[in-house]
């Protein structure tokens, strides 16, 4: 009973953490007289980048800086007016403070470079353009064009996944020389996509002597040029990027494959489902996580497509197998235009995140609907 009543004696227990008024009035001031002279900093480099002054500094590394100290002054400031809990901010701020540095800030200087007229081969330097780039991004043609191509590379990647499955489920099996076979299916995947444009774009394609182009010819084809109508084109283009990225979808959903649990496939068995059965009924809605996370990373990665476009074709014919990257990449190479090069870019980066969150957003639906069902 005694210590019963030590236990719950106040003399026993930690002192509380007091943060007295002074404190968290000297922590609420320094966070913001830290805060005001970082955005001042920043607008007075702004306007001196921009020839509205002739104070500033000639590059942007005294912010880094100016941004350092920021974020020391955040911490201490936090610790200074939150007490306990500025304590335990402190685990979870430098990953924030990280990602403003590293996406944020980059992401939001991207939309200042893109409201610039900047073209690399002119000796005025930038000069602000406002919205110009983004009417001239509407009017646009061939990136609308290179929009189009995407639609048809990420609608492929349902056809990669079928075939990966297949795959998959081969290995999966009990056959022979199956260790094998799994080295040698990753092999296309340990392969650099640039080396892969040369090795079968330039060489095993090459219409004149490469070896598909002499074997079509023995086949009765007059003129094997893989490269030359647009269908034809975007097919070769996408069977490269799939031979190169198959590998990866396989990898992940014979993973998943060994991990089910093998109760739930013999008790299908047990009850005389047939191999399509037990697959279509137990085996491939068990894999719909796993599918789902291949399948997103693929697309992801699609959306990227552009070392074998730009080594093979260079966007032809035509702009038939131009991919958004290839051609922000021809914008920068060729018309040297900084400005209108990262307007292109930051609207295909909108148009990626819309397009990520209603699939995920789908996704979920239909994984929340199939588990009630």
């Amino acid at each position: 009973m005694s210590t019963a009543a030590a236990l719950n004696d106040g003399r026993h227990q930690p002192p509380a953490y007091v943060v007295t008024a002074g404190r968290v009035n000297a922590g609420r001031w320094l966070i913001v007289l830290a805060t005001i002279a970082l955005l001042a900093l920043i607008m007075v480099q702004v306007l001196y980048v921009n020839g509205r002054t002739t104070l500033g500094f000639e590059t942007w590394r005294p912010l880094l800086y100016a941004y350092i100290a920021w974020a020391a002054a955040l911490s201490g400031g936090l610790l200074l007016s939150r007490g306990e809990a500025g304590e335990r901010a402190m685990f979870v701020l430098p990953a924030v403070l990280f990602t403003v540095a590293v996406v944020i800030f980059p992401t939001l200087f991207g939309f200042y470079i893109a409201s610039l007229d900047w073209n690399l081969s002119a000796f005025d330097g930038p000069k602000f353009a406002g919205l110009a780039n983004l009417f001239e991004l509407f009017a646009d043609g061939s990136y609308w064009n290179a929009l189009l191509n995407m639609v048809f590379y990420v609608l492929a990647v349902g056809a990669e996944y079928a075939i990966a499955f297949g795959l998959a489920l081969l290995l999966n099996a009990e056959i022979r020389a199956r260790k094998f076979f799994r080295v040698a299916f990753l092999l296309p995947f340990m392969l650099s996509p640039v080396a892969v444009s040369w090795m079968i774009g330039k060489s095993l394609l090459e219409y004149r002597f490469g070896p598909a182009a002499t074997l079509a010819r023995m086949l009765g084809w007059e003129n094997p040029a893989f490269f030359a109508s647009p269908w034809l084109a975007r097919i070769s283009i996408e069977m490269m990027d799939a031979w190169v990225s198959i590998p990866f979808i396989m990898i992940l959903l014979l993973a998943g494959l060994q991990a089910l649990p093998r109760e739930v496939l013999e008790a299908a068995k047990v009850d005389g489902a047939s191999s399509w059965q037990s697959f279509w009924r137990v085996t491939f809605p068990l894999m719909a996580p796993v599918s789902i996370t291949a399948l997103l990373i693929r697309i992801i990665f699609k959306l990227k497509l552009a070392d074998i476009v730009i080594n093979v074709t260079s966007g032809g014919p035509g702009g038939a197998t131009d991919t958004v990257s290839s051609y922000i990449y021809r914008v920068y190479r060729d018309r040297s235009n900084v400005g209108y090069g990262t307007a292109l870019a930051m609207f295909y980066l909108i148009l990626i995140i819309i397009f990520l969150t209603v699939l995920l957003k789908a996704t979920s639906r239909w994984r929340r609907v199939g588990g009630k069902a």
